[in-house]
């Protein structure tokens, strides 16, 4: 039945996306990822576009012309690129625009991409999956450029260098280094 196998996809992908987190010092953004998909208005979805291969959203899209669980998720989960974009108010700049998402967000973008390769290509994946699969839809991304080359940095170390040099790499430099800048300012400051 679609109901056990897709609440074991997505408990499968929320444990590597937790341990990722872990990894990386995001205890908290572990615990918590994901826990829409458990709503009705995600998980019903989730059961009857069931594949095992590929996003249950994906199909509901190509039969509806859009998600309604993907709607729903996008809005409740900020790790997603989705959650960001909002009217652009510079001069010249398009109407809609990426803006910058936190680092602890791109991160967990970073490892929710990873392990969704993972999970859905099983003994197919590779170090170099995840950056694959974002290649192919790179050009229609809303991205603030930062967070553009943050996320293509890590994919790209994580293809080429493999995953515990990128999850070292993220814990010492991304999100350490964003503390110290953190503590430094505030003791300038005074607060």
């Amino acid at each position: 039945m679609n109901f056990w196998k897709h609440l074991k996809t997505i408990n499968h992908h929320k444990m590597l996306v937790m341990k990722g987190c872990f990894k990386v010092g995001l205890y908290k953004q572990g615990l918590l990822h994901d826990l829409s998909k458990y709503m009705p208005s995600e998980f019903l979805v989730g059961v009857k576009y069931y594949r095992g291969d590929m996003s249950p959203n994906n199909l509901e899209r190509k039969e509806k012309g859009y998600s309604s669980a993907w709607l729903h998720h996008k809005g409740r989960n900020k790790h997603h690129l989705e959650y960001w974009i909002d009217y652009g108010v510079g001069d010249g700049e398009s109407p809609m625009v990426g803006m910058r998402m936190p680092d602890k967000y791109v991160v967990e973008m970073f490892i929710d991409r990873m392990s969704a390769s993972k999970n859905y290509q099983k003994e197919k994946y590779t170090d170099r999956s995840a950056l694959e699969y974002y290649e192919k839809g790179k050009a229609h991304h809303i991205l603030h450029p930062e967070v553009r080359e943050l996320l293509e940095r890590l994919l790209h170390m994580l293809a080429d260098e493999g995953e515990e040099v990128t999850m070292d790499y993220i814990r010492r430099e991304v999100l350490h280094n964003k503390k110290q800048e953190r503590q430094r300012l505030f003791s300038v400051h005074g607060k």
